[in-house]
Parts: C-alpha cells; structure tokens; sequence
C-alpha cells in the first residue's frame, strides 16, 4: 500500500511519514507543486494526501492534473484553509475527503483506511478473490479459512496483485509498488523474482483457487485456476 504526502511543512511532512510507515505504508513525499505533479505523472498511489497552499502551485490544480491523466488514486485534502467553499471544489474536483489541520494522527490513519476499503474492497474488511480472502487491517491472509503465513513483502505484493485480478502487472509496477518509486532504477530486480517465487510456491501448497502466473516477457498476473 503506498501512499504519497504532498505537504510543504517540513515538522508535520515527517511526523506523518513516520507514523504511516509505522502502519506498513510504503510513503513517498514531495514538498511543492512541480515534484508533486512529476510523481503523479510517472508513478500509482493507493492514496494521495494533498495539502492546498503549496509553495509553488496550488493542490487543487493537482486535482485536475490527475483527472486528466485519468488516475483513479483516492484523494485526501489536508489543509489550514477550513473555508466551506475550499472544501466543496476539492470534493467537486474528485477529492474523496477533507481533513483541516490540525488534526489528530489518529483520526488520519482512521480516514486512510476508510478511503482505501472503499476504493478496494467496496467498504468491506475483507479483500476475496475465489477462496482467497485478504484481511488489510490484520495483515492477515486464509485460504478456505485456514490462516496462509507470509512474510511482509509477500502479504504486499498478493495485496498488490488481488486488488487488480486478470491485469498483467510487469516487474517495475510490482518493485514501485512495493518498495517505493526510484527503485525502477535499481540494476535488476532479483529482489522481486525471489519474493515472487516464495509467494508463488506458497499458494500452490494449499488449496488456493488462484494463481499467480507468469507472463513471458510482461510480467506477472493473478487469476483463478477453478
């Protein structure tokens, strides 16, 4: 899951980041308009926090950036400016919620979370794919009800790829998601092909009604084997 904080206020930036990452979120940053509006453009969030008044630009136009790009990231407006009329553009623009600082970490995670089970398990606490079922709040994952052990980065990348069934991911969409953006550029991605197989290896040992294929040349994609 991972998450980008657009927030020019250094203290605060941090203080979120911390605690987000404390939460299992892969969080990446950016503290004015330009580095925002770059990381939209070249990368995919599970949820954007977006402060208002930045240095060089307004969030809101970054609202508009994405509807053009066609992004489909939850959006969560967090900022000073508590004016009514700040708050029905953001919405009206596609944010999904509003939160006025200052606030209670708290209260963000519980927004975060909100945001993220309605946008991918249709507000549900359960995630499902054939026999499969996925618990994001406990980090929990059962095959026919039977409890499935996996390590972080497998929990993260079956979340991944059960979030976007019968979609062929390729390796840099799995490394960015997983690890965090930049790490496109790494020199290979043997990383990923062993977190892979020990994934793969693991639901094949049960009674899993999914797969995880690989995909000569593009990647990998989840799909039901009944």
């Amino acid at each position: 899951m991972k998450i980008l904080i657009v927030e020019d206020e250094s203290s605060l930036c941090e203080m979120m980041q911390e605690t987000l990452e404390k939460e299992r979120y892969i969080v990446e940053t950016a503290s004015n308009f330009s580095d925002a509006k770059e990381k939209i453009e070249l990368y995919e969030y599970d949820c954007i926090l977006l402060d208002i008044m930045l240095p060089d630009g307004n969030g809101l136009e970054l609202l508009k950036a994405l509807k053009m790009l066609r992004k489909s990231e939850g959006v969560i407006i967090i900022s000073a400016k508590d004016e009514i009329e700040d708050k029905v553009l953001g919405l009206e623009l596609g944010a999904d919620d509003y939160l006025a600082k200052p606030f209670h970490l708290a209260e963000l995670k519980a927004r975060i979370r909100s945001l993220i089970r309605r946008n991918q398990s249709k507000g549900e606490n359960c995630i499902s794919f054939e026999n499969v079922t996925l618990y994001p709040d406990q980090y929990k994952v059962t095959v026919n009800n039977e409890a499935l052990e996996l390590n972080r980065k497998e929990y993260d990348i079956l979340h991944f790829f059960i979030t976007r069934p019968d979609r062929v991911i390729n390796k840099t969409m799995v490394a960015e998601a997983v690890w965090g953006d930049h790490i496109d550029q790494v020199d290979n991605f043997d990383f990923i092909y062993a977190q892979m197989k020990n994934l793969r290896k693991k639901l094949q040992s049960t009674t899993a009604e999914i797969e995880i294929k690989a995909i000569y040349g593009l990647g990998y994609k989840l799909t039901s084997i009944k």
